[in-house]
């Protein structure tokens, strides 16, 4: 309980600031000090709720104490709760009219992630929300239906084009064990790939001096790969090897956690929000958050912003496919395939939402995802303990995607310039997906 007051006490505090004057600088205290709240409670959260907080690069002292064994399970929700409802209210007390449209931003962004954090808060606490209503308290976004005739045309066009006879989920997975990358190849072809997306991003969005990352090949673990920053501009990408893995993915998981993908969101959060800003809120990125649906998006995207269609088949054939022991000529039909398969993605969500909703039973949902996600019965397990994990998280990656390519089809078309500007301020200015649409 003390803990509680402590925090209830930092919010008086911000809420007292914030009466002893109306200019720019007492609002931009006021602000300050509710940032730090909003902190300290997200780590409090995260005692309760491990997963919560994906990083965290603040002050040692803000962080609270251990909790005594056996508490964890036990979260004072109501408490926790009341103390984001009072953050609220003394956000919406600061006079916003005489700050900067970057403050404003601010605080747009800041008052998103309080009541994001209160949702969890109380989905943790055990409160039902049906998956969209969850992924809109979340993340600011709901996925579409899938839409079941477009997977099904999608289905007829891979069934002519993947060999063999029986199943076409069979004759996908026999055809995919050809382009496999040997084990002891993974980390070459792995290597590669990042240095070449580093390459082609660095020219467009220059980093800070020492920013690099660390890598390690993982198992036992419900998702294909993992970025966890580290802050001072480092990061740790984690690959899972359980499963096997395709010569098509080595590139795109290059992207999506390293360049222009999540490495360079945290480097250019870091740089820009906490250094230069000095705005607290950032020393924590929460994975539950409205946050996420723009950085999955965007790391899903960056591929098409760092490589054209016939850049990214060039180096996957030429470069990729011999480094793991693949023939090039069979790269162009395999990639095709690839593509295709892409196309199948919202079937995952989908999956997972009618599964969480009650609407599936798991064996059920295996087969759906097996069907139209093409997944072997194995891969399709592993995507539905990432969804039991993570739950209505799985939106961020399909929602986030399209956002993304509509925002960026609209406001810069075919200017591949401007599309790195707006990837760049995406990440070096306050967005919500709202923003985007």
């Amino acid at each position: 309980m003390a803990r509680l007051l402590f925090i209830a006490f930092l919010a008086l505090g911000a809420a007292i600031s914030s009466c002893g004057g109306s200019g720019p600088q007492a609002q931009r205290a006021a602000i300050g000090r509710i940032a730090e709240s909003y902190v300290r409670l997200s780590l409090v959260l995260g005692q309760y709720d491990p997963d919560y907080v994906d990083a965290y690069i603040g002050p040692e002292e803000w962080k609270p104490a251990p909790l005594p064994d056996g508490e964890e399970h036990l979260i004072p929700a109501a408490e926790l709760a009341s103390q984001a409802d009072a953050l609220v209210r003394e956000l919406d007390a600061v006079d916003v009219s005489v700050l900067s449209d970057l403050e404003k931003r601010r605080v747009r962004f800041l008052r998103a992630h309080i009541l994001s954090m209160k949702a969890r808060i109380e989905l943790v606490g055990g409160a039902e929300m049906t998956f969209d209503e969850e992924s809109k308290a979340l993340y600011g976004a709901v996925a579409p239906p899938a839409d079941i005739d477009a997977l099904d045309a999608a289905l007829a066009e891979l069934d002519s084009l993947v060999p063999g006879e029986g199943d076409l989920s069979g004759r996908v997975e026999a055809y995919r064990a050809g382009f496999e990358i040997p084990k002891d190849r993974i980390d070459a072809v792995f290597t590669r790939a990042i240095e070449e997306a580093r390459s082609r991003t660095l020219p467009h969005i220059p980093l800070p001096e020492g920013e690099s990352f660390d890598k390690e090949y993982v198992t036992g673990v419900s998702w294909g790969a993992y970025n966890w920053y580290k802050g001072n501009y480092r990061s740790l990408i984690q690959v899972n090897v359980e499963l096997p893995v395709y010569i098509g993915s080595p590139l795109g998981l290059a992207v999506h956690e390293g360049y222009p993908g999540h490495h360079v969101q945290n480097v250019l959060v870091e740089k820009n929000m906490l250094e230069d800003q000095g705005w607290m809120e950032y020393t924590v990125q929460p994975l539950y958050c409205p946050q996420a649906t723009l950085n999955e998006g965007g790391a899903n995207y960056g591929i098409r912003i760092a490589f054209t269609e016939e850049e990214r088949i060039a180096f996957i054939r030429d470069v990729l496919f011999p480094l793991a022991g693949l023939d090039p000529a069979e790269a162009e039909e395999y990639l095709r395939f690839e593509k295709l398969t892409r196309d199948m993605r919202g079937a995952r969500t989908e999956a997972v939402r009618l599964y969480l909703d009650g609407k599936m039973t798991r064996e059920e949902a295996n087969a759906f995802l097996q069907k139209y996600a093409l997944m072997s019965e194995a891969r399709a397990d592993m995507y539905l303990r990432f969804g039991e994990k993570y739950r209505s998280y799985v939106v961020t990656y399909d929602v986030g995607l399209v956002l993304i390519k509509n925002y960026m089809e609209r406001e810069a078309g075919e200017d591949s310039a401007r599309r790195w500007n707006l990837l760049s301020d995406l990440y070096s200015v306050p967005h919500l997906p709202a923003d985007l649409e």
